[in-house]
C-alpha cells in the first residue's frame, strides 16, 4: 500500500447522474456520494479523469445550451487504511436467487453466491443498474445461450450469466477490467469463454443474448457494432429516463420487450425482429 492517496471531489450544479454514470463507466475504485458530491479516492493521480471529464461537461452545455457549473477539488492525503473503512462500508446484496457479497462474508445458504470485492464498486450489485441487468438476465438467459457482455467492467453480469449455464464473452475498452473480469470469473469458480480488450467489433460472432451496460451516450455511438451481434435479445442499460427516448431510436428496428426502472435508471430488454 502506498504512503500517499488521492481524494477527488466533484460536484456539479447539474446532471449530476449524467456525471456520475459517466465516472462509473471509467473508474473502477468505488464512488462515494455525500449530498450532491461525489467522491473518488485512488492511489494514482486523477489529471487524465479530471480532463475527461471537463470535455464531457463541455459536450453536456453544447448539446443542453446550458450552463454546467462544476467545483472539483484534490487532495493527497495520507493513506490511513481507507480501502479497508471503505470495505467495511460494502455490505452484501441480495437480488432474487442471487447473493452477491465480498469475499469476507461468508457464502449464503441456498442462493447462488457471486464474490465480488469493492476494489471494483461498479458493478458489485449496488447500482440500480446493475441490480436490473441480473433481473434480466435471469428471465431471458437460458442453459447453453451464448451471451456477450459489451463493457463488462467487473465481470458480474457475465458471472451471473455463466451461472445460468450460458456461454459467456465479454468485453471492455478499460484493459484493468478485462484484467479484473478474469479475475472474478476464477474467483467464482467459472468459465469464460473469451474476454478481450476492445469493444464488440472485434468479434464476428453473434449472440443469443448481448448485454450492454454502459450509458446512454455511448449505446447510442456503437449503436450498429451492437446490433450486428445480436441473434434473439438485446438488454441495453445504464440509461437515465430521459435518455430513453434517443437510446430506442438508435435501437427502433429492434422490438420493446419490456423495462425495468429503478429511481431514474431504466434497462431496455429489446428482441430483434424476424
Amino acid at each position: 500500500m502506498n504512503k500517499y492517496y488521492y481524494e477527488l471531489k466533484i460536484t456539479p450544479s447539474s446532471f449530476k447522474n449524467e456525471i456520475e454514470s459517466f465516472l462509473m463507466d471509467r473508474f473502477f475504485n468505488g464512488i462515494e456520494e455525500k449530498d450532491n458530491t461525489l467522491i473518488l479516492r485512488g492511489e494514482e493521480p486523477f489529471d487524465k479523469l479530471i480532463e475527461e471529464l471537463k470535455e464531457y461537461v463541455n459536450a453536456l452545455e453544447e448539446i443542453f445550451d446550458t450552463k454546467i457549473d462544476i467545483d472539483i477539488d484534490v487532495e493527497k492525503k495520507e493513506n490511513k487504511d481507507w480501502i479497508k473503512t471503505y470495505q467495511e462500508s460494502i455490505k452484501p446484496v441480495e437480488i432474487d436467487e442471487f447473493y452477491i457479497h465480498p469475499s469476507w462474508y461468508p457464502p449464503k445458504e441456498g442462493k447462488v453466491n457471486i464474490v465480488i470485492n469493492p476494489a471494483l464498486a461498479f458493478g458489485s450489485g449496488h447500482h440500480e443498474t446493475t441490480r436490473s441487468c441480473v433481473k434480466a438476465l435471469k428471465k431471458y438467459v437460458k442453459d447453453k445461450s451464448t451471451l456477450l457482455d459489451v463493457g463488462c467492467g467487473s465481470g458480474i453480469l457475465g458471472i451471473a450469466a455463466a451461472k445460468m449455464g450460458a456461454v459467456v464473452d465479454a468485453c471492455d475498452t478499460d484493459p484493468l477490467a478485462v484484467k479484473s473480469a478474469k479475475e472474478n470469473f476464477e474467483l467464482n469458480g467459472v468459465k469464460y469463454n473469451e474476454i478481450w480488450e476492445g469493444s464488440a467489433n472485434k468479434t464476428d460472432k453473434i449472440y443469443d443474448v448481448v448485454v450492454a451496460n454502459i450509458i446512454a451516450d455511448v449505446l447510442i455511438f456503437i449503436a450498429p457494432e451492437i446490433k450486428s451481434k445480436v441473434k434473439d435479445v438485446l438488454i441495453l442499460s445504464g440509461i437515465i429516463d430521459r435518455y430513453k427516448d434517443k437510446v430506442l431510436e438508435k435501437y427502433k428496428e429492434f422490438e420493446l420487450l419490456e423495462e425495468i426502472k429503478e429511481n431514474e435508471w431504466v434497462t431496455l430488454i429489446l428482441k430483434k425482429g424476424s
